[in-house]
């Protein structure tokens, strides 16, 4: 299902109508119908989260956690400031039900230190080479086996400790890596150029990733493949680009954290 498949059952015209009939009137016949028409927003980030998830885990909160993040995206939209709901609504549905499950503490916290040194490695090693550290460098800093290594990464991408909704620099209130790809046209020539500058280094940052993990990213972001089938195009198991999309978001983040983007 692609995202813009969630979005058919009602026509353009008809949506610009709901949106504006709520915003100027508060009225709640047109926000019930906005939340009902995007709510298949919920259901495509719900499957994308739920991928590799404990079997405990059940897909049904997903959604229902997932949905409390539609309506407060709904509830806090300015049409009027030129921005794709869809991108601004999958940040935060996708937010809200990871930050559901971290308060519910289903991670093992063994998990999230394994995560934290990695990253603190990637972090290192990113400052040090001045580009981004292969398998076999980072599991000699951290004195690990590579296979030891992949098989962490693949355990934190299955748990979902970190995507590109994660804050940038690992501040609260930081921007995501996520609202740096976000269509939004500034309201100000000031606005325009800073998000022009940021999309510019987020490019620059991504282009210089190694070839896989660049192409990963595309092909999970913008292509909208599950990581099943971008496995099939590369021709490798899905676990391993669960491992390439884990470490590729880790040295993304850095990149653009050493720019003070935050």
């Amino acid at each position: 299902m692609s995202v813009s498949d969630a979005n058919a059952s009602l026509a353009d015209s008809r949506v610009d109508e709901l949106w504006s009939s709520f915003k100027d009137t508060g009225d709640e016949r047109a926000r019930e119908s906005l939340i009902l028409h995007y709510s298949g927003l919920v259901k495509f980030v719900a499957g994308r989260v739920g991928v590799g998830l404990p079997k405990s885990v059940d897909p049904a909160d997903l959604a229902s956690y997932g949905l409390f993040g539609l309506i407060d995206a709904i509830d806090k939209f300015e049409p009027e400031r030129g921005f794709k709901f869809e991108t601004y609504a999958i940040a935060r549905i996708r937010g809200a039900i990871l930050d559901e499950l971290r308060a519910l503490d289903w991670v093992p916290r063994s998990v999230r230190a394994r995560a934290r040194e990695i990253d603190r490695t990637i972090g290192e090693l990113e400052h040090a080479l001045g580009r981004s550290p292969t398998d076999e460098e980072i599991a000699e800093k951290m004195d690990l086996p590579v296979e030891q290594l992949q098989d962490h990464l693949g355990e934190i991408s299955r748990l979902g400790v970190i995507g590109l909704e994660d804050t940038l620099g690992g501040m609260p209130d930081a921007p995501t890596v996520g609202d740096r790809v976000a269509d939004r046209r500034g309201i100000s020539p000031e606005s325009a150029f800073h998000d022009q500058e940021m999309k510019h280094l987020l490019a620059d940052a991504i282009n210089r990733l190694p070839d896989r993990e660049r192409l990963v990213l595309t092909l999970y972001y913008y292509e909208g493949m599950t990581l099943a089938e971008i496995g099939n195009v590369l021709s490798v198991t899905e676990s391993r680009i669960c491992q390439i999309h884990t470490k590729s978001l880790m040295s993304l983040r850095h990149r653009l954290s050493d720019r003070n983007l935050t």
